[in-house]
């Protein structure tokens, strides 16, 4: 239990410190964001601070910091450390890189900035591969919601039926400006996120003693003997860093109404999620007692597991309050996972958004491919867990991306050169991480341990070294044809 309070006071230390420092890197100012220099009505529309707030948390805080804490748990306490420290120095970092890159780009997509900081065949790469990603974290949002609304409803309004619904409820929310459905009802999801977290937290602690909650260990506890280098860090990733929230925040940029509110939107966001994940990832090593028990339970289905706890902790009633606000949770993030697809499709094809025939052309090809996914995940055994797994590891691979744009935006940018390590060490962090996995993973190339992190080191050392060799060299600062702001 210690260990856990003092995991929260340093994610509100780092709020406070490091989100101070990360702010000072980028430098905020008074100029117009996109939302009052370009406000069409439909998507950069202004916001009060409170409200873009709530937005982000719930768009970026989907099954993932709730899933994804629980099966990061099997390692047992250590992951406390990751969620910690990889959500101060690497995701809340990238979260809010992200957004203020876009809000001084008129709210352009991470592909878009691709292009701008990477070269222009990086955007092409990056159109496609963000799609893909939205695609396969829209269908994760469907699939589970669908089946934790199936435990807590009538036999016959099963899992499909409730993933007619949830898409049903996608296509409006993609297609609606986005302060008619989304800024209307987001506000009181949050409430009831936070309520949840609450509820589940509080039933621990004060359970008499019944479950106890375990302090920091530095031994992996997995009872399969997975190695924590690099699939902890695959698996939990949001709640620590995660390369699908770069998909959001540029939403949210074009929604904000001064650069200053930036670090409460984007970087408090993420603190609050790493608080979420926290929660969920204390909640499982506890109620089971071992990470053996917790990892039999996940066999399965995490959405079980939810149920299990939340029953477990606080019966009927709390139990539904608990698993309402993880429905919640997937569907906040699945909506704006296809409506940040339409978004950069009609970046790619110079399509006016304003027109409603224009986003219904893009918007139905999107949904029916989420459809049919949706379909592949419930008809097969083992199809969420395909889906999931290739879903983690694009997501990874997303954060590296995002924050190597960042990290070129800062050398070019030029206030605070050396501020450039801010974004380029969790850059170099997670080439490694993403390289290894996909290496050594049976969905990727199913290499050995020793080849696939000596290869996957290599791979971040190659970018760090041009990194280092642009940072220090005296005669030509910067890369030729660019030039500090």
């Amino acid at each position: 239990m210690v260990s856990l309070l003092i995991s929260f006071a340093v994610l509100i230390l780092g709020y406070i410190v490091y989100g101070k420092v990360t702010e000072k890197v980028f430098a905020p100012d008074d100029r117009k964001t996109p939302a009052i220099a370009m406000n069409d009505g439909v998507d950069r529309v202004p916001m009060a601070k409170w409200k873009a707030f709530l937005i982000q948390l719930l768009n970026i805080a989907g099954t993932g910091p709730i899933f994804g804490a629980l099966m990061g748990a099997v390692f047992g306490p250590v992951v406390f450390l990751w969620i910690v420290f990889g959500s101060i120095l690497g995701g809340a970092v990238h979260d809010y890189m992200s957004g203020m890159i876009s809000a001084r780009h008129e709210g352009a997509s991470l592909a878009e900035l691709s292009g701008e900081y990477l070269g222009k065949a990086a955007k092409g790469i990056m159109r496609l591969f963000s799609v893909i990603l939205l695609v396969l974290c829209g269908t994760v949002f469907v699939t589970s919601p669908a089946s934790l609304l199936a435990r807590l409803t009538p036999e016959f309004l099963n899992g499909s039926f409730w993933a007619v619904i949830i898409l049903v409820y996608y296509l409006l929310a993609t297609l609606m400006p986005i302060d008619k459905l989304i800024g209307r009802l987001y506000p009181l999801f949050g409430v009831l996120l936070i309520v949840m977290a609450g509820a589940v937290i509080g039933s621990i602690v004060f359970s008499g003693g019944r479950y106890t909650i375990p302090e920091l260990s530095l031994h992996n506890l997995h009872p399969d003997g997975t190695p924590i280098w690099p699939y902890m860090f695959i698996t939990v990733a949001c709640g620590a860093i995660s390369g699908f929230h770069a998909t959001q925040s540029p939403m949210i940029a074009k929604c904000i109404k001064s650069e200053k509110e930036g670090k409460a939107v984007f970087y408090g966001a993420m603190i609050s999620e790493s608080v979420i994940a926290l929660v969920w990832a204390a909640a499982g090593v506890s109620f089971y007692g071992t990470t053996q028990i917790l990892r039999d339970a996940l066999q399965g289905g995490a959405a079980n597991v939810v149920y299990e706890i939340s029953t477990g902790l606080m019966g009927a009633v709390g139990g539904v309050l608990a698993i309402a606000g993880v429905v919640v949770c997937p569907i906040t993030s699945g909506d704006t996972a296809f409506r940040s697809a339409r978004l950069i499709l009609a970046e790619t094809f110079h399509s006016d958004q304003k027109k409603i025939g224009n986003r219904l052309l893009i918007t139905v090809p999107l949904l029916a491919v989420g459809g049919l996914l949706t379909w592949f995940s419930i008809v097969n055994d083992n199809g969420f867990q395909i889906i999931w797994r290739y879903f983690s590891w694009s997501n990874q691979t997303l954060a590296m991306i995002a924050l190597w744009v960042a990290t070129a935006y800062l050398l070019k940018k030029g206030t605070y050169r050396f501020g450039s390590l801010l974004t380029a060490l969790p850059a170099v962090f997670m080439t490694a991480v993403s390289t290894t996995y996909i290496l050594i993973a049976k969905e990727g190339l199913g290499l050995n341990q020793t080849v696939s992190c000596i290869a996957g080191g290599a791979a971040a050392a190659v970018p760090f070294a041009r990194y280092l060799f642009v940072l220090i060299r005296k005669n030509k600062p910067y890369p030729p044809g660019i030039q500090a702001e």
